[in-house]
């Protein structure tokens, strides 16, 4: 169903049973897919390719420019999957000529007034809260979960499964499977809870437990404390991921908390 209050230019291709709500403005160069809803007053700008399922709430902006100062006005475009529910007020603006694109993969949640900048990709089964900014070119792995207010740094990465506390400043990257907090940043444990409900067995969890505290605990600068753990640690998809993320760093990793830093000292 498409209100009569709705805009759709007429070279807008939508799929079967979509809903445009009133007031919403559906621009040319968009392909929406099956089963969408669109709440009144958003808007899908051009540039959008957009799955089947994704529900898109009042004022969300879709493939917004670029807030980029070296944007010229390129072709780019913003690639949603599938079931996705983008909540109010959320801007998702379009690529830059670094990757063409901004990626959203699919059954996520994002919730109201939260921005995803030029060129990020966050994945599946994402959780990012209310007012989370992730700035140019950030990268957020499966089943990632951003608290409230959480503000990520150009570039930085942020692992699979990894868990930042609401208010958090990320300016170094964020390793898979683990949980971080405190100002400065820094890891706090593993995401056990997390890891649990998805069904990672006890055997798992122990082991990246185990990678964490040679990672974190031990004192080794982080490029030994691979070495160490590719020699101690048998081989597993877990183990892989953690090593590789760490070693690809280009923002650096960050660090374990020191209680007699940051918060200890104010």
């Amino acid at each position: 169903m498409i209100s009569e209050l709705a805009y759709v230019h007429p070279d807008a291709k939508l799929g079967n049973n979509v809903t445009v709500e009133p007031f919403a403005y559906i621009a040319g160069d968009v392909v929406i897919g099956d089963d969408c809803w669109i709440g009144t007053g958003a808007v899908i700008r051009e540039g959008t390719r957009m799955g089947r399922g994704n529900k898109v709430h009042t004022a969300a902006v879709i493939a917004s420019l670029p807030q980029d100062l070296k944007f010229r006005g390129e072709y780019t475009t913003v690639e949603i999957g599938d079931n996705n529910t983008i909540k109010e007020c959320v801007t998702i603006s379009r690529g830059t000529a670094a990757k063409g694109k901004t990626v959203v993969g699919s059954d996520n949640l994002i919730m109201a007034y939260a921005h995803v900048a030029h060129d990020c990709v966050v994945g599946n089964h994402c959780v990012i809260v209310n007012r989370v900014s992730l700035a140019g070119e950030v990268e957020v792995g499966d089943w990632a979960i951003l608290g409230g207010h959480v503000a990520v740094h150009q570039f930085c990465r942020i692992g699979a499964h990894a868990m930042i506390s609401g208010g958090s400043l990320v300016g170094k990257d964020v390793p898979p499977y683990v949980k971080a907090a405190h100002l400065p940043l820094s890891y706090v444990g593993p995401n056990i809870i997390g890891l649990r409900r998805r069904g990672f067995t006890p055997e798992q969890t122990e082991q990246i437990h185990q990678i964490f505290r040679i990672l974190f605990q031990q004192g080794y600068a982080y490029g030994k404390a691979c070495d160490i753990v590719l020699e101690t640690v048998p081989q597993s998809p877990e183990r892989d991921l953690i090593i590789d993320f760490v070693k690809s760093s280009k923002r650096g990793i960050l660090k374990p908390y020191n209680p007699r830093k940051g918060e200890a000292e104010e």
